[in-house]
């Protein structure tokens, strides 16, 4: 029998899986959880051995909640169930431990089926999410000097030209001109572009 937790901040979602999970014989839904944080507690305290786990959640997110499991528990598997399928959100949450990743349009064979994978030790993806991994996988890096990976950081938290030449002990010229390389190599041109593929591509700290 493989105990299930499900953990959705949509209380009709988690009615929904329950239900669709009460004619499988070997599948029980011990519990559920409405945020990251009940779901690692839950988790643990019903021993679980596979969490259904949503991402963007209040308290705490999916993919904080993945790390906290795995640290603490890794015998606790997790397969990431939501409607988001864009490399900032499939990338994060298999990097942090997520043994599979569907979407909340597969069907319930298929859920049934990715479930089964987890439980004994496979890797369960959703035809789209494999896509995009092996995509990203494919995907030449560009290759940053850190300096420029030091300017991105900053451009990350907002910082102007003035701001990151005085956290980085240089002048604004050089800032801008590792901005130009940063934009070329990144094929952007705006600091708001230069950190949106930073993140998709896990080039920020």
């Amino acid at each position: 029998m493989i105990r299930l937790l499900i953990v959705d901040d949509h209380p009709i979602v988690r009615d929904g899986l329950r239900a669709a999970f009460e004619g499988e014989p070997d599948i029980h839904v011990a519990g559920e959880a409405g945020n990251g944080r009940e779901g690692v507690e839950r988790a643990v305290a019903l021993g679980v051995d596979i969490v259904l786990m949503d991402l963007r959640m209040p308290e705490m997110d999916g993919v904080t909640a993945i790390k906290a499991l795995r640290r603490s528990h890794p015998d606790i598997k997790t397969l990431v169930l939501t409607t988001f399928d864009s490399d900032s959100d499939v990338l994060p949450a298999i990097e942090a431990g997520a043994t599979g990743y569907l979407l909340k349009a597969e069907r319930p064979d298929e859920l049934f089926a990715a479930i089964h994978a987890a439980a004994e030790g496979r890797t369960a993806l959703s035809a789209p999410v494999a896509g995009r991994v092996m995509a990203n996988l494919r995907r030449p890096r560009p290759t940053l000097t850190d300096r420029e990976r030091d300017i991105l950081a900053q451009l990350a938290r907002g910082l102007g030209n003035r701001d990151i030449a005085r956290a980085l002990f240089i002048s604004e010229a050089t800032v801008k001109t590792h901005l130009r390389r940063i934009y070329d190599k990144l094929g952007v041109d705006t600091r708001a572009g230069a950190v949106a593929v930073a993140k998709e591509r896990r080039l920020l700290p």
